[in-house]
């Protein structure tokens, strides 16, 4: 018997989303090839989520707005989702304003509580 480590690929963090870097400027033309890189990297990874990075994007427009939402309709189809990292405060007012909802990078999921988080209990309050 042998127990020599196996050949092939190196083994590969599930828990790792894939990322996606935006560029500085997002136009009409590139929606496509970032709706088919979010679908490419959903199926390389097997994975549920890819993180866009918007940390180099400049001052963020409706084509930007359309982009991301394109991408997040791409990812959904293909069975999974997007999260935003780094998203200026422009971007995500005007996310707020069209009424766009994004998961972002570093929040917790709406039904978990934040860590270290305990719940007061007012004297008043009847034992449950």
């Amino acid at each position: 018997m042998s127990s020599a480590d196996p050949a092939g690929l190196p083994v590969v963090d599930a828990m790792t989303p894939a990322v996606l870097v935006l560029p500085a400027a997002v136009t009409r033309d590139e929606v496509p090839r970032l709706c088919a890189d979010v679908r490419a990297r959903l199926a390389a990874t097997g994975g549920g989520v890819v993180v866009c990075d918007l940390a180099g994007l400049g001052p963020p427009g409706l084509a930007t707005v359309d982009a991301l939402a394109r991408m997040e309709l791409a990812a959904r189809r293909a069975g999974g989702r997007i999260r935003l990292r780094d998203p200026a405060p422009p971007l995500r007012a005007l996310l707020d304003l069209v009424g766009l909802r994004f998961e972002l990078e570093g929040q917790t999921e709406e039904r978990e509580p934040a860590s270290g988080v305990e719940e007061a209990v007012e004297s008043r309050d009847p034992a449950v």
